[in-house]
């Protein structure tokens, strides 16, 4: 009997702890509404530092400002611009004329003295070339007992390598000299122009032998210094 009577109540232990729970989830709830509030109101920009209007104006004055100070710096250095291009083109003009009053002189020169100023057989011409040839031509004339004399000589604007060439091709070229030279007749001679038609067909000849050992001729004309018929 004695066993069955002690006293044992757990109940109220019980009944503790459950109100401690609760409270801490009502508190914990609390926290985390707080934190969910104060981060939307983070998020908003209500926490940011307010902005002086003032200020701002001045800043936006500010970079007017300095907008229209560049655009005015890029105006004075299109004007300068401008006007570096203005005498550049005045001075390539002057440069221009200079060349052309330089070329003009040059021309001028080469007709009254002869002045060097025209190209070499690749380029440029120079001045008058005359070049005696030495032996004389002697013939005799096509149907004829009588015998043509002649002394030769070459004008030509180009450098000295047309007159070098002449004499390398010495022998080639009194071949062919004499080929057209033995041509002549009594009845060719009696015509006015015949020395001039004379002339060009030599000349022709002289230049086709050139330009078969050096690619280039150069004679302009050819001259007769001698012309005896016996």
């Amino acid at each position: 009997m004695s066993d069955s009577a002690a006293p044992a109540p757990e109940e109220p232990k019980k009944s503790k702890k459950g109100l401690i729970l609760i409270i801490a989830g009502v508190v914990g709830l609390l926290v985390l509404v707080v934190a969910v509030v104060l981060g939307t109101l983070y998020a908003a920009g209500v926490f940011d530092a307010k902005v002086d209007p003032q200020a701002q104006l001045e800043a936006g004055d500010e970079e007017h400002g300095d907008a229209k100070e560049g655009q005015e710096g890029k105006k004075e250095e299109g004007k300068k611009e401008g006007k570096e291009g203005k005498e550049g083109k005045k001075e390539e003009g002057k440069k221009e004329e200079g060349k052309k009053e330089g070329h003009e002189g040059k021309k001028e020169e080469g007709k009254e003295g002869g002045a060097k100023s025209k190209k070499s057989p690749e380029a440029a011409k120079f001045a008058y070339t005359y070049f005696q040839i030495d032996r004389e031509f002697l013939v005799n004339l096509t149907g004829s007992k009588k015998v043509l004399s002649t002394q030769l000589a070459i004008m030509t604007h180009y450098d000295e390598r047309v007159v070098e060439n002449i004499k390398k091709h010495e022998f080639a070229l009194r071949s062919v000299v004499l080929d057209v030279l033995r041509q002549t007749t009594e009845a060719d001679l009696a015509k006015p122009d015949y020395r001039k038609q004379l002339a060009v067909k030599v000349r022709d000849e002289m230049n086709n032998t050139l330009e078969k050992y050096e690619d280039f001729g150069g004679i302009e004309e050819v001259l007769f210094t001698s012309f005896i018929v016996q």
